[in-house]
């Protein structure tokens, strides 16, 4: 999800730099506007995980329609960030961030009312497609808007909010199964957006300021955009689709395929790059070290913890027999472990010279996640596995707030 969030906005920030916001500035609605459409993205990456179970009893879903339910959105997401970047730079921020949060209420309309999970599926990744509209715009109106210390709270308040969507999806989605407002049941995960997505449309043109566009270079890039989603349906479908159907030879010809197609993607870059053109990823950025262990950190740190959420939630139910609250409750100790360590995060970075200390959150990450392992392998089917799993979750969502307000 969400997840290479942090990377790509980059693109449509780096395109606008030296530009002056304007004398309107907007107050502290207006960032709460701007942060409802990162909220609702992020929710939604990790509220569905709770639901699962249920959807799968109710729409009859195999084990891979579930994980295209998730990955599909995480997918179309991460491949429509740069292209949403792009937009914005086009057509102006405000302008693509409510076109966004409009087809992402509507997506989610569709979700809740689906009748089949296969239309689900497609609903989640018009759902994805619509958020990679909406996410960079939000992070290139905070850029543009704000400045000194101003910035660097509505920054902290951004990170705040991922955090916040990832922690508390869980409990949120099982406090709606639980609470079945007028038998909704897991439809109620999703069509929880409408309200909050009206009210940011209703909102946003009079609290946002309009912002310029990016300038007459930033153009779409069809052919690096077709290539990125080749490259990334080569990878996640075979992945999702391949076990279920015992890995057929279409599954290992797709896998085979997605590194001569990222190649492609260089290629074209690089060469649309050297005739003058704006391609989606500036090659310049790909030369530079610290770019691109920065991505590597970001990767890594948003697939596992995905993948982490996604699991816990089905062992939860369909393993230990838990149901939606009680497994959203457990969650809860790692919203606390979150809330511990990134609201006492800038106390914590002047212990460490005023850096911010991501190798310790790393760290902590990196052990709860070894010692729940642990856990889960010494444990299965036994009483003390929760009363280890809470505390060690406590430790997860610390490394997590220390790790996630920083990358």
């Amino acid at each position: 999800m969400t997840q290479s969030n942090i990377a790509v906005p980059a693109a449509s920030l780096s395109s606008t730099a030296g530009q002056s916001a304007g004398s309107a500035r907007p107050g502290r609605l207006a960032l709460w506007v701007m942060l409802s459409g990162t909220f609702l993205v992020v929710l939604d990456f990790f509220i569905v995980n709770v639901a699962l179970p249920s959807m799968q009893r109710e729409l009859l879903a195999s084990t891979a329609t579930l994980q295209l339910v998730v990955a599909g959105y995480g997918l179309a997401t991460a491949a429509g960030l740069i292209t949403g970047g792009r937009l914005g730079d086009l057509f102006g921020r405000r302008r693509m961030f409510m076109a966004g949060l409009l087809l992402f209420t509507l997506a989610s309309a569709a979700c809740g009312l689906a009748p089949t999970a296969e239309l689900l599926v497609a609903a989640r990744v018009l759902q994805g497609l619509a958020g990679a509209l909406l996410q960079p715009q939000v992070l290139a109106m905070i850029g543009l808007v704000h400045t000194g210390e101003d910035r660097a709270r509505a920054f902290a308040a951004y990170g705040l909010t991922l955090g916040l969507g990832a922690t508390l999806g869980q409990l949120v989605g099982g406090l709606l199964i639980q609470a079945d407002l007028w038998g909704l049941g897991w439809r109620s995960c999703f069509l929880i957006n409408l309200p909050i997505g009206l009210l940011a449309l209703l909102l946003a043109p009079r609290v946002i300021p309009p912002l310029a566009s990016g300038g007459h270079r930033s153009r779409l890039d069809p052919a690096g955009m077709l290539l990125v989603a080749a490259a990334s349906v080569a990878v996640v479908l075979p992945l999702v689709e391949g076990r279920q159907q015992g890995w057929p030879l279409w599954s290992w010809l797709c896998l085979a395929a997605a590194l001569p197609l990222a190649l492609l993607f260089v290629f074209q870059q690089r060469r649309l790059a050297a005739r003058g053109g704006a391609p989606l990823v500036a090659p310049v950025l790909m030369a530079d070290a610290r770019f691109v262990n920065g991505l590597l950190t970001t990767l890594a740190f948003y697939v596992g913890n995905a993948s982490l959420y996604f699991v816990l939630a089905l062992y939860l139910q369909q393993g230990l027999g838990l149901g939606a609250l009680r497994s959203g409750l457990v969650f809860t100790a790692l919203a606390l472990g979150f809330f511990a360590t990134s609201m006492g995060g800038a106390r914590i970075a002047r212990r460490f010279g005023g850096k911010p200390p991501i190798a310790l959150g790393a760290l902590l990450l990196a052990a709860g996640h070894a010692l729940q392992y642990l856990n889960v392998a010494a444990f299965a089917g036994h009483a003390h596995l929760l009363a280890w799993m809470v505390p060690l979750l406590l430790v997860q969502g610390a490394g997590l707030g220390l790790s996630l307000i920083h990358i």
